[in-house]
């Protein structure tokens, strides 16, 4: 120190320095410590197991230093610095030769291995459930509970599955499910709640019941087990509908007016022109109640103007009928369609308005004539259909079942004419888009696909874990967007164009949904969309800025959710409301 003190600073440029004046010298100074020769003996007889004289000075002369000084009298090295207060000494470095590798992380040594994601992923969850899992630095180690290393003789949650064989054995011990058209007593359905049983008589009885269910088990699809033969038709009762003595009934005044036309034809003494194209006019948010529908009494599950003129409004209900009313004039029931056993789930109008669809829980899809209320055919696959949609040339129609498939029926010739098989969960929506040559689906299983008519392979898949099961669908009047009722209390936009992508900007908030399947609508003029509410109330939002317009209180206290929400394609106010009370309210 002494040195580097007592040189001078010279330039580091090539240049020829210039003449330094003279200065005095700088007196010497001595920074050595002071260290008595008791330390020096010391140090001379247990040099030979410390690594470093100057070291042990150091520490001597904090011993020695002023216990209540503030300033350091020597430069602490890092090793005096990091050295705990109690405890081992720093296990990266030690003079005994075991030292731990060098610290190449924070917390430790870590090595680079190579595996993979699923040998990762099948490793992670060993370790999750049993509690051990190997070590990828040392081939045949394990970390963790060794005693369940011995116990499974380090196997992981993969190498000690069951094998085929095993896991029939085990299915055998569990009664069978039950019928479920059986509440209570012998043979009650008893479904995933069906008890594992080991005495002996209930052991063979349940082992030759799982070779039964194993065929007619759809949920249960074994690899390796060859497949019963079908049931035949008799068996299955789908071949004939249950209920198939449709009948209707005109509750109107009169079915014919003085000129012999029907209720189909387009009224012309309003105020308003019907027969001009939807959405021509600005649409605005309905304030006040104007009418009420009574005569379902069960709640309602589908509400439907007739395509273009809106003239007349169909309705569904839980209580297994259809309605036709008047949307002018004294707004009456003018026919009924009794058809279906159970409730009907959805309707659609023919895109000319003169027939309709409607399914139901009784499996059965029905082709009715609007102004005779004719049943002109039916369809069925077997099982429940959730909702369907025209194709918009009319001639065929898609429908969402509840066994995770979109059938095609052809309603000329009555038959199957494609299936689309993609989905992991019953559907819930349909929508075409791109004029028909293109639609979306939506299921239980959160997903969307997007489907080249009548090609069975999807062209999209949308699926994020951020996504909940959207679960109705209103498309826009301008043909580029499509909004989902997403269960997450919002509505969702994706675009209808080739990327399907979802429109962040724009979405929907302030009304709640959770636990029903509620109607979404947007008016004719796509400037403002309207959904229900699980308060009874009905919400607009404008469709530019998301802002939510006013909440309209749909009925009154305890009269439960609306579910259905349809606008009036020529009006510019209208809009009819359907709920759980079975009531339909009309607003303008």
């Amino acid at each position: 120190m002494s040195g580097l003190l007592g040189a001078g600073y010279e330039s580091s440029d090539d240049e020829t320095p210039t003449a330094q004046p003279t200065r005095a010298q700088p007196k010497p100074v001595n920074a050595a410590p002071d260290v008595s020769t008791e330390v020096w003996s010391s140090i001379s007889r247990h040099s030979a197991g410390r690594p470093n004289i100057l070291q042990v000075a150091s520490e001597m002369q904090i011993m020695l230093a002023n216990p209540t000084s503030n300033a350091l009298t020597y430069n602490a090295t890092y090793d005096n610095l990091s050295r705990p207060s109690q405890g081992p000494v720093n296990p990266f470095k030690s003079t005994t030769g075991n030292a731990l590798k060098r610290k190449n992380v924070p917390t430790g040594h870590a090595e680079e291995t190579a595996m993979s994601e699923s040998t990762f992923k099948t490793q992670h969850r060993t370790f999750q459930s049993l509690g051990y899992t190997k070590d990828p630095s040392l081939n045949g180690a394990y970390v963790g509970n060794q005693d369940a290393v011995a116990k499974y003789g380090g196997k992981d949650v993969v190498q000690i599955r069951h094998t085929k064989d095993e896991s029939a054995v085990i299915r055998a011990k569990r009664q069978r499910k039950g019928d479920s058209s059986i509440v209570d007593g012998e043979g009650a359905y008893l479904g995933p709640w069906a008890k594992y049983t080991s005495d002996d008589v209930a052991y063979e009885r349940a082992e030759a019941a799982a070779d039964q269910e194993l065929a007619s088990d759809e949920e249960w699809v074994e690899e390796g087990l060859d497949p019963l033969p079908p049931p035949p038709k008799e068996a299955t009762a789908y071949a004939e509908d249950s209920n198939a003595s449709e009948t209707t009934e005109f509750h109107g005044a009169s079915e014919f007016d003085y000129q012999g036309r029907t209720y189909m034809h387009v009224p012309q003494d309003l105020d308003i022109d019907l027969r001009k194209e939807p959405g021509s006019i600005q649409n605005y948010a309905p304030k006040k109640l104007i009418h009420v529908y009574k005569y379902h009494t069960k709640p309602i599950t589908s509400l439907r103007f007739i395509p273009h003129s809106s003239h007349l409004l169909l309705s569904s209900s839980a209580d297994s009928k259809i309605a036709l009313w008047d949307a002018h004039h004294d707004r009456t029931l003018l026919r009924t369609f009794s058809g279906h056993n159970k409730a009907v789930t959805d309707t659609d109008f023919h895109p000319s308005g003169r027939t309709f669809l409607s399914a139901s829980y009784d499996r059965q899809m029905k082709l009715w004539d609007t102004e005779t209320g004719k049943c002109i055919s039916r369809f069925t696959t077997g099982k429940t259909p959730h909702t369907l949609r025209f194709h918009p040339d009319g001639n065929e129609f898609i429908a969402g079942m509840s066994d995770k498939k979109i059938v095609q029926f052809d309603t000329r010739s009555g038959e199957l004419t494609q299936e689309y098989d993609h989905h992991l969960g019953p559907i819930n929506t349909l929508t075409f888009v791109d004029e028909g040559r293109r639609f979306i689906s939506t299921s239980d299983d959160k997903s969307l696909r997007a489907w080249e008519y009548g090609i069975p392979v999807p062209i999209k898949f949308i699926a994020d874990p951020s996504m909940y099961a959207l679960v109705r669908a209103a498309p826009h009047p301008s043909g580029k967007y499509v909004a989902f009722q997403s269960a997450d209390n919002q509505i969702v936009v994706y675009a209808a164009g080739d990327k399907f992508r979802q429109n962040r900007k724009k979405g929907f908030r302030g009304h709640n949904t959770s636990g029903y399947a509620i109607d979404v609508a947007i008016s004719p003029d796509g400037g403002i969309i309207a959904s229900g509410d699980t308060g009874g109330f009905v919400c607009f939002w404008d469709w530019k800025t998301g802002k939510m317009w006013h909440k309209v209180q749909a009925g009154g206290e305890g009269t439960g959710a609306v579910t259905c929400v349809a606008w009036h394609g020529q009006e510019t106010s209208k809009v009819a409301t359907g709920g759980l009370d079975g009531i339909i309210r009309y607003w303008d």
